[in-house]
């Protein structure tokens, strides 16, 4: 009988000091923010990632930039070419015309011009990613503008990427 009660002691004891144990580490995480793991620092905010909120007018908003990486290796041997880029203090969004020129925050879009061709198509996507695909082989260029919507480049914030495809499709 002895040895059951000792048996039984023992598994109660253990039983609260693991729900003491949950419990003190709930205390702890309930303090802390519900994505930060205890001892982590706290994430970026969604300002800091996403930049302003749309329903802030904006006071003496920054310049907007354009920055442009060199197309991705992947398949640019192949003829197809994957420009990544990021805009900042501007919404990329497909609003166009006069009257969206003031709207704050910002908003804007892309001019993509291949090879100096006189031609361009807007890119209003935001999904920081150009797509072309069946460039022939030999040296190319890719402009990206950052415009406003009434098409009106935001000063000095042109940039033109030099590749090579080295072995693009027969045309």
């Amino acid at each position: 009988m002895n040895r059951i009660a000792a048996v039984l002691a023992a598994t109660v004891a253990v039983a609260g000091g693991v729900i003491a144990l949950r419990a003190q580490s709930a205390r702890r995480s309930s303090s802390a923010p519900m994505y930060m793991a205890s001892g982590a620092s706290p994430a970026p905010s969604a300002k800091q990632i996403r930049g302003a909120s749309p329903y802030v007018e904006l006071k003496n908003e920054p310049e907007p930039k354009l920055f442009v990486d060199p197309p991705l290796p992947n398949l640019l041997d192949q003829g197809v070419v994957w420009i990544q880029w990021r805009a900042e203090n501007v919404h990329i969004v497909p609003v166009f015309g006069k009257g969206a020129v003031n709207v704050s925050p910002r908003a804007g879009h892309l001019h993509v011009q291949v090879d100096d061709q006189p031609w361009w198509w807007a890119d209003a996507s935001d999904n920081n990613t150009i797509d072309l695909a069946g460039l022939p082989a030999g040296p190319h260029r890719v402009k990206l503008t950052l415009v406003n919507p009434n098409h009106e480049p935001f000063p000095g914030q042109s940039r033109t990427i030099a590749f090579n495809v080295k072995n693009g499709p027969k045309h």
